[in-house]
């Protein structure tokens, strides 16, 4: 598991660089022929491994509410980034790997709600959720470097 949280967290230490160093202009815009921006597929991951994790686990959730309603599987952007909320995310984007992992080797997840997944991936147990969570990820930077070269040209 340790090298699960490695890679999620190296994952999420790029993220975080380029929601810091991306003006947000280019974060927010949906070029032609996409659905989302980058904005979205940053703050979606964020959302994802805490509902894949502390949401099917029982465990509360370390993202508000609002920002699960705003970015869960399934929502689409709206070409906006609410006051604060790329604050809120840039603040979860390493502090929600760091506690998972403390979370996980003190034991809180005792718990799991079995979840099949739309890549047709069945979770049975925080572990594997945890470890489709990095797949996940990898989907969406890889969007992101998409995105990335659409806004470019």
């Amino acid at each position: 598991m340790e090298k699960l949280f490695n890679i999620t967290l190296q994952n999420r230490k790029t993220l975080l660089n380029i929601l810091e160093n991306t003006p947000k202009e280019t974060l927010v815009k949906i070029p032609k022929g996409y659905r989302n921006n980058i904005w979205w597929n940053i703050a979606h991951v964020t959302v994802t491994q805490q509902l894949l994790v502390y949401n099917r686990s029982n465990v509360p959730m370390l993202v508000p509410q609002e920002l699960v309603d705003k970015f869960k599987k399934g929502t689409l952007p709206d070409g906006t980034m609410a006051d604060g909320e790329k604050e809120r995310i840039a603040s979860l984007l390493i502090s929600a790997i760091e506690r998972t992992e403390e979370d996980f080797k003190k034991g809180v997840f005792t718990e799991f709600n079995e979840y099949t997944t739309s890549a047709k991936v069945t979770l049975n147990e925080v572990g594997d959720a945890i470890a489709f969570n990095v797949f996940h990820e990898g989907l969406h930077l890889g969007a992101i470097r998409s995105l990335q070269k659409a806004l470019a040209s």
